[in-house]
């Protein structure tokens, strides 16, 4: 807890939002990519950036490499959720390319598998809303889609060689 920003005033404490659940989970998948991935580019160590930064979630140590990392409890499969829209449509919009994607697979019985995949093309984002009912309501989202199609390569712990699939 921090004293609060408005006045100053000591008897005013302002206490941070709780991460949902979803964000925690999210959280813990970019933690394991740090630890457990190599760069894929360079092989050298990832590192986090700062929450809430734009389009990405780690860069390499080393070299300019950046990505976006996403989370499933579940075995490697073709559809994984994305983020809100906004932001990655005005990103296509000018011209620039979907970021790099990192997909740390935990699925609740068996081995994780780290995927990394350097190119998604439009056509693999879908958009969609949130339900009026959600907290969000009507928020547009996307799924990446296609997984399944798309280059590939698994990353493995570091210092070993990284492979295609």
């Amino acid at each position: 807890m921090v004293i609060s920003p408005t006045n100053g005033n000591c008897n005013h404490i302002f206490t941070p939002p709780m991460r949902t659940k979803k964000q925690q989970v999210g959280d813990s998948g970019e933690k394991e990519i740090v630890k457990h991935a190599p760069c894929p580019n360079c092989g050298k160590r990832l590192t986090e950036l700062p929450r809430n930064y734009p389009l990405y979630d780690v860069q390499c140590e080393g070299c300019s490499f950046r990505a976006q990392v996403k989370t499933s409890h579940s075995a490697s499969k073709s559809t994984v959720r994305g983020a809100g829209w906004d932001i990655i449509h005005k990103v296509l919009k000018a011209g620039f390319m979907s970021p790099p994607l990192i997909v740390n697979f935990k699925p609740p019985v068996g081995d994780s598998e780290i995927l990394f995949f350097p190119f998604v093309p439009r056509s693999c984002l879908t958009k969609y809303r949130l339900s009026k009912h959600h907290r969000q309501a009507n928020y547009a989202m996307f799924d990446y889609c296609g997984l399944d199609g798309l280059p590939r390569f698994r990353l493995t712990k570091q210092g070993k060689k990284r492979v295609w699939i």
